[in-house]
């Protein structure tokens, strides 16, 4: 136990730090996934068949690619042989490669939880708006949407709790955060290494079981009486 403390007394800000930027990584993932997502849900149910078709292979394409290969494609392409230059801070702006990485990948699971959610509307309810004049972006706007979004709590928030571990995956994209430092910590007191994982795996524990309990909670007080 007095080696376990000894880490916390040489590594202690740093892993807060690290942590830190793995919940940076989800808060702003997750609003521009949300963003991409809501889009692509409603090019899924557009009536233009090219939108539908740009959506479906949007979908196909990066819900099927794994995560590590899109982040290093940023790092090794984007950044190394194209130059992309989202900031002058070297570090930050693999902080920003990363969020875009996930974001693109994400938003591909969370426009099929939109989609979900959409499958549970009434079809009375666009019928009843195109009846009353509304167009497709107004009707999904002021009808469908706002009745999916209350469906598809449930796998939204999934997408939401699988994003948080995800972050981890940033590591491959050169940006600071647990999972790298941990690597690190066990290396140099693998003495501890259990330890490490641990302390590492229960900092995820705290944040995504109350995440799901809220969801659970929310799914429940929001669904939509039928």
């Amino acid at each position: 136990m007095e080696g376990y403390l000894s880490l916390w007394d040489e590594y202690g800000a740093r892993i807060m730090e690290s942590f830190w930027a793995n919940l940076q990584l989800t808060f702003w993932a997750f609003i521009a996934c949300a963003v991409l997502g809501t889009i692509l849900a409603i090019m899924r149910i557009s009536p233009i068949p090219s939108l539908r078709a740009f959506g479906t292979a949007y979908v196909n394409i990066f819900r099927n690619t794994p995560l590590t290969i899109i982040i290093a494609f940023g790092v090794f392409v984007l950044f190394g042989v194209f130059k992309l230059q989202l900031s002058e801070d070297f570090q930050f702006n693999f902080f920003l490669i990363a969020i875009i990485g996930l974001t693109i990948y994400h938003a591909s699971f969370f426009c099929e939880a939109i989609r979900s959610g959409v499958n549970t509307v009434p079809l009375g309810q666009a019928e009843a708006a195109r009846a009353i004049g509304l167009g497709f972006l107004p009707a999904a706007r002021m009808v469908i949407l706002p009745q999916a979004f209350r469906g598809a709590i449930v796998p939204m928030g999934n997408v939401l709790i699988a994003l948080i571990k995800n972050t981890t995956v940033a590591v491959a994209g050169s940006v600071a955060e647990i999972s790298g430092l941990m690597k690190t910590m066990i290396e140099l007191r693998a003495d501890q290494g259990i330890l490490i994982f641990l302390t590492v795996a229960m900092m995820f524990v705290v944040i995504v079981v109350p995440i799901g309990l809220l969801i659970t909670s929310l799914s429940k007080k929001l669904a939509v009486a039928r």
